[in-house]
């Protein structure tokens, strides 16, 4: 392939990835912008096609087959997402022309595929844009609901039964909202207040997170002027909720914590920051490729105490022989707290996959909890709402570890003037979750433990 040069190709590109390469788009989208070099408004449009299609993808699946006699699942997947990329222009995008949106996708076609697709992917966008459908959903049925905000039905389905119609309405359209570009502020170069001088003196304007000192959000800025900041080290981007969750261990200067599951390194950094870059941090990875980005993002950001170590979390007494003050585990799972930010996740995912997942947390956990000291704190985190990963995990360990007792949550957000939380389990206090369309972050499960003495 040659590489992306527009905005649309860049779309076409990583959404192909998605579909049949199952790549992540953000990871993705990313490299194809740079390699495409594009302006900050035509960058801007590839991230609003890819994200935006990914986001909505079954109301454009739906509103496609009602124009065409071929189903989508026997295109090409380059031209599936040209027919997927050019539908969604024509019914979300009102400052894009549709006959630009038609022959533009046609233009992409022509380079992708043949006569006949061009000929085909011409015809239906043009009877879309001449002849908008309405959606046939009662938006108070599962049904209605996976179909107006494009969720999968399966996971719909377990949502209203858990949360009711009107929650998993506001859930899925909160899911469908582009997330804040939310950062956090490294007080290592300086303090928080030099952090801010700096990006603003960078040509980027910030505005103050409500949760927490440390966290705020872009208000404008443009590429370059962003990249530069990051390079300097007066930044991290990580929403907030990942912030809390490190929050949550409350690590103190002279501590010594171990991340159990570190991967590249954004929480690890911030229990850095947070111990003012004094004690030791121990940060696990079982990938090379991980721990050569704790250290790249270490040295970027004038961190000194952190030791990244490949050690599999299942085995982490090896890792902290002496005994942790605290431990972190924000163990692997399906990301289903995260799909604002990874839309493809809800197309990927059933929940037969779910219990497997769920075996594998538990596992690190226990493991994890031999580094911890008597005394010492134990956080253990999911970027999942789903009750057989971090809720019923963290019930299990508290049958089967005596010597922990749960670590009261004072208030939860902290920093909003949150009330102490009801317990995650029932019955069960030292466990909470965030909801993107309570909190405005990404969705997670917590929960805090403290070794008896």
């Amino acid at each position: 392939m040659v590489p992306a040069r527009t905005s649309r190709e860049v779309a076409v590109e990583v959404l192909h990835r998605v579909d049949a390469d199952r790549a992540f788009s953000g990871t993705l989208l990313h490299r194809e912008l740079e390699r495409a070099a594009l302006s900050a408004a035509d960058a801007a449009l590839a991230t609003e096609l890819t994200l935006g299609t990914l986001r909505h993808r079954a109301e454009v699946d739906w509103v496609l087959s009602r124009f065409t006699r071929t189903p989508l699942n026997q295109l090409p997947s380059r031209i599936r997402a040209v027919l997927r990329t050019g539908a969604y222009q024509l019914m979300f995008l009102d400052r894009i022309p549709p006959w630009a949106a038609c022959a533009q996708s046609v233009e992409l076609t022509k380079r992708f595929g043949h006569a006949g697709t061009a000929r085909l992917v011409n015809a239906v966008l043009r009877r879309i844009a001449s002849s908008p459908v309405t959606l046939p959903c009662d938006e108070d049925t599962p049904d209605g609901i996976a179909l107006r905000y494009s969720h999968p039905l399966w996971l719909v389905r377990r949502w209203v039964e858990r949360f009711g119609v009107q929650e998993t309405r506001a859930l899925c359209r909160a899911n469908n909202l582009r997330p804040a570009a939310a950062i956090r502020l490294n007080p290592l170069r300086g303090g928080l207040e030099a952090a801010v001088a700096a990006l603003r003196a960078g040509g980027v304007r910030t505005a103050p997170s409500a949760l927490l000192p440390e966290g705020a959000r872009i208000v404008e800025s443009d590429p370059q002027a962003r990249r530069s900041a990051y390079a300097a080290g007066w930044f991290v981007p990580q929403d907030e909720g990942s912030m809390l969750v490190a929050r949550l261990l409350d690590p103190r200067p002279g501590d010594t914590i171990v991340d159990a599951c570190a991967g590249s390194g954004g929480k690890t950094t911030h229990l850095a920051a947070l111990m003012a870059n004094r004690g030791r941090i121990v940060a696990c990875d079982v990938l090379p490729a991980k721990l050569a980005a704790i250290d790249r993002q270490c040295r970027r950001l004038g961190v000194t105490i952190v030791e990244p170590r490949c050690a599999d979390a299942r085995r982490l007494a090896e890792a902290a022989p002496g005994g942790a003050d605290g431990v972190l585990v924000d163990a692997p799972c399906s990301g289903l707290g995260v799909i604002r930010r990874r839309p493809e996740i809800k197309w990927r995912l059933s929940a037969d996959q779910l219990p497997a997942l769920a075996l594998r947390q538990g596992e690190i956990l226990a493991g994890a909890a031999a580094a911890v000291r008597p005394g010492g704190r134990l956080v253990f985190a999911v970027c999942t709402i789903e009750p057989e990963e971090g809720p019923a995990v963290a019930a299990r360990f508290r049958c089967s570890q005596p010597d922990f007792e749960p670590l009261p949550i004072a208030a939860w957000p902290p920093g909003a003037g949150g009330a102490p939380p009801a317990a995650a389990i029932p019955g069960s206090p030292g466990t909470a979750f965030l909801w993107p369309q309570r909190h405005d972050t990404d969705g997670f499960f917590v929960a805090a433990f403290r070794r008896r003495t």
